[in-house]
């Protein structure tokens, strides 16, 4: 079965994630981009309320895949306390240089690492052995262009199976998320992916940078539990 991740934007709305006894609560700022960061402070507090009591991931914000950038803003947030730091391989960057320099400076090894590939960007699979390589964690399939749909409508089901395999022969955690909705588990579901990450589909009238909305969380929650 797949876990649900919820992307929330505040203390208030972690709490909410949290007595809908989400699997991972999943710290951004929607309106910041497709990965935009909270406050390294915020996150911090955030962190201190749940207290360990769901396992909590942060982004690093829409940042150059450059080495030196993606190094510090990686400390940062892993200071925080949170479970998971999750990095977005945005294109034109150095993927590579960054994954080698993140495994140099001991941050793969001392914090879970996430790689956040983007559907709608020609993602190159073969960065994901090289992960594992390194020492990430986990990696997951999401999208940069929200506009465009849910992942379902942006990359063959046969693709998205075909990364699903291939995080896992790599015995990489993987998730799956892009603006997905309800509809989308039944299809996704099967995959077995570790995860599925929710936004959009959590907020008042379907707007990701809208605040979340109990009742469709718990829809969202219920939907997955019932593929269990």
């Amino acid at each position: 079965m797949s876990g649900m991740l919820a992307s929330v934007n505040s203390l208030p709305e972690a709490m909410l994630a949290l007595a809908a006894q989400v699997d991972i609560i999943d710290l951004k700022q929607p309106s910041q981009g497709a990965l935009g960061a909270l406050a390294v402070a915020e996150v911090r507090n955030i962190v201190a309320a749940i207290a360990g009591r769901c396992p909590v991931s942060a982004t690093i914000g829409d940042l150059p895949l450059l080495p030196d950038s993606v190094g510090g803003a990686v400390q940062a947030m892993a200071e925080t306390g949170v479970d998971f730091v999750k990095i977005g391989f945005f294109p034109g960057g150095d993927s590579e240089g960054t994954v080698r320099h993140l495994n140099a400076l001991g941050l793969a090894q001392n914090h879970r690492l996430i790689a956040v590939l983007f559907a709608d960007k020609q993602p190159d699979w073969a960065i994901i052995p090289l992960l594992k390589a390194q020492g990430f964690s986990g990696v997951m399939l999401d999208t940069m262009d929200k506009g465009k749909g849910s992942l379902t409508a942006i990359m063959a089901q046969q693709e998205i199976n075909q990364f699903v395999s291939l995080a896992r022969q790599a015995g990489l955690l993987c998730g799956l998320a892009g603006s997905l909705r309800l509809a989308d588990i039944a299809r996704l579901a099967p995959l077995q992916a570790d995860y599925l990450g929710f936004r959009g589909a959590l907020c008042v009238q379907q707007q990701r940078t809208a605040q979340l909305d109990e009742v469709q969380l718990r829809q969202i929650r219920d939907a997955l539990k019932t593929k269990e």
